[in-house]
């Protein structure tokens, strides 16, 4: 398959409906409807005592009536109002809607499985599973509606089949019962994350950008690395990284910080394609970076039981890594090549930088005492709202009016649409996982494939995880990888559950820049005009180090610092170490060019320190030293590069 063709395939399975953008009194309407659902939101979590499923039923709902409203049924430009199909799909929402919501009180009492589903009951069940799976193609594309809908396939004609993947027969109203009248299936955990931790952490990151929080990110980074080599790169990285960790979405994440930073890395002498894969890069990795690390810490704490502080702490190293990895890799790179820094005039001052810091940190520190105190994730992230409503009433730049107020609730339900409609979607998967043993099936799968090797079962489940993952939201990568592939990790192998499930998350996230489907390489492409597939591989060779981490989470566990203080900082140091082997390795540049022999050789070293410890630890600690040691003396010094 040509890149062309692979080019045209991915844009036809990331292909969404176009968000409209309203206008009058019909935005006005929207807009009220939207901040409605967001007060609801806060109202459930602080004063609700009602069933977590009905609250979810509520919450997506209400969120399938404003997708046929938002979003077009294609992106070809038209009319911002609504079309006739657009308003019927809408009205059976509504009538979705009113049925379910009216019918909390009976679905409570009732009896799954064992209680016969009413005619009502089987056909609302029925519209509700087909206006998700067209709520997703509109706001995620093709890729997760397709995988829904073939294990919907299957849930319904695999008894059709022959060996393992064989099931029992299946009817409909079966189906129907465990996947929309149980929370197992589309009420389930994702959508219970997304109407809960992920709504109300979007909620703080559109606050926080309501009174320019991007704008204080953006400077600090600046201030602190724009003189630098390499300055405006290392700028996106460190902005990326602060944004990304809390809007937990990469493809969003390049949309708002890249369209500053890749404009600004091109005109000091990037590439098109190496700016977008630096901002790719630096982007992805905030959906690992604590506190936040967008939902799906949150639906990794759900699932897997693990409170979600342990999560975080577990998280902190891997990520700091991964981002030195970067920041080491760019300096690397533009050191090599001459790339040059931010203007005198366009470093912000400490003082431009300090003024009004305090509406910033603060917020941010209600966030983190809470947290480390105990509160749940869900009060931690209201705190959070809260301090910066609470902060701006004392700033007159920065102060939030009722407009303001208004359009920062609406926005947060806005942006978590697409959210929504995926996690939906995932729930019909895992319902139908659930009911079919699917996860067992497969499990049993990839040790045949993987024989009775760990290595190999990591491997067989790093490749899987980034293929589901291709072309649809990090929080649903990670819930299909989990359910089809934690339980070989955890039940078979006898991993830890938290080395498992990170070791899982990691690359369900790395899906994101992987080509030939990489998300954020495309949003990037549409900033900067570049080639997404050679965006993708410039995010790739950036980002390369955490495509092998992972490994040394599941066998060196202290790194998640899970151990004694000793095992942790020997493990760390051995980690950090690698780290830095692994950036020269990739880069081939240390004071000057590096040999492709003596690049394989430090690359092996790398890799070698990322294993249990050992006396191959050692001998991989004695080859970095050389080496790094050789090439400052400048000994082996090679002709200098040129700019490609």
């Amino acid at each position: 398959m040509t890149r062309g063709n692979l080019t045209r395939l991915a844009n036809g399975l990331m292909s969404t409906g176009r968000r409209r953008q309203p206008q009058g009194v019909f935005s006005w309407l929207l807009k009220c409807y939207a901040a409605v659902i967001a007060l609801w939101v806060i109202w459930t979590t602080i004063f609700s005592t009602a069933d977590v499923l009905a609250l979810t039923i509520v919450f997506l709902t209400l969120m399938l009536v404003l997708v046929f409203f938002l979003i077009a049924p294609n992106d070809k430009p038209g009319a911002e109002t609504p079309s006739p199909l657009d308003w019927g799909l809408v009205v059976a929402s509504a009538a979705c809607a009113i049925f379910f919501i009216g019918s909390i009180d009976d679905l409570a009492n009732r009896i799954s499985l064992l209680t016969p589903l009413t005619s009502a009951q089987l056909g609302f069940g029925v519209l509700i599973t087909l206006l998700t799976l067209e709520a997703t193609r509109r706001t995620v594309g093709l890729g997760l509606t397709l995988i829904a809908t073939v294990f919907i396939i299957y849930n319904l004609a695999g008894h059709l089949l022959s060996g393992m993947f064989r099931h029992g027969y299946l009817p409909l109203s079966y189906f129907i019962d465990v996947n929309v009248y149980t929370s197992d299936g589309l009420f389930g955990v994702p959508v219970r994350v997304a109407a809960t931790y992920a709504f109300l952490f979007v909620m703080f990151g559109t606050f926080l950008d309501s009174v320019r929080g991007g704008d204080f990110f953006f400077n600090l980074a600046a201030r602190l690395t724009g003189r630098s080599t390499g300055g405006p790169a290392k700028v996106a990285v460190i902005s990326s990284a602060l944004f990304g960790t809390v809007s937990g979405s990469p493809t969003a994440d390049v949309v708002t910080t890249g369209s500053i930073t890749i404009p600004l890395m091109q005109r000091l002498g990037f590439s098109r394609n190496l700016a977008a894969g630096i901002e790719v890069a630096a982007s992805t990795g905030g959906s690992i970076l604590p506190p936040v690390m967008g939902s799906v810490a949150f639906i990794m704490a759900e699932y897997t039981g693990i409170a979600y502080s342990e999560i975080i702490i577990a998280a902190l190293v891997p990520a700091l890594l991964y981002y030195m990895g970067v920041l080491v890799q760019v300096h690397l790179y533009c050191k090599r090549h001459g790339l040059g820094q931010l203007a005198a005039e366009e470093v912000p001052s400490w003082s431009t930088v300090k003024r009004g810091a305090w509406l910033f940190l603060i917020p941010l520190a209600a966030m983190v005492i809470p947290l480390v105190i105990g509160y749940s994730p869900t009060f931690v992230a209201l705190f959070g709202t809260g301090a910066i409503v609470i902060c701006s009433l004392f700033s007159r730049r920065h102060r939030l009016t009722p407009k303001s107020l208004l359009d920062a609730l609406a926005t947060t339900t806005f942006r978590m649409v697409g959210v929504t409609a995926a996690c939906a979607a995932a729930g019909l998967v895992i319902g139908g996982i659930t009911m079919t043993g699917l996860a067992t099936k497969f499990s049993s799968i990839v040790m045949l494939l993987a024989g009775d090797s760990t290595f190999m079962t990591l491997f067989f489940t790093a490749i899987i995880t980034i293929i589901l993952g291709m072309g649809m939201p990090t929080p649903s990568a990670y819930i299909l990888a989990a359910v089809l592939l934690g339980p070989t990790l955890v039940n078979t192998l006898g991993l830890p559950m938290m080395s498992s499930h990170l070791f899982i998350l990691y690359y369900a996230v790395l899906s994101a820049l992987t080509p030939p489907v990489a998300v954020a390489a495309y949003a990037a492409s549409a900033i900067c005009g570049g080639n997404p597939v050679s965006i993708a591989a410039q995010a790739v060779r950036l980002a390369i180090f955490a495509f092998v981490f992972p490994f040394a989470i599941v066998y060196n566990p202290s790194i998640t610092l899970d151990g004694t203080l000793l095992s942790c900082g020997l493990e760390i140091a051995q980690a950090f170490i690698a780290t830095l082997a692994i950036a020269i390795a990739t880069e081939g540049y240390l004071r000057q060019r590096l040999s492709p022999g003596v690049r394989l050789l430090l690359m092996a070293a790398g890799l070698t320190l990322l294993s249990p410890s050992g006396w191959p630890v050692l001998g991989g600690l004695i080859v970095v030293a050389v080496i790094v040691a050789y090439q400052l003396s400048g000994a082996g010094a090679r002709r200098p590069a040129t700019h490609p």
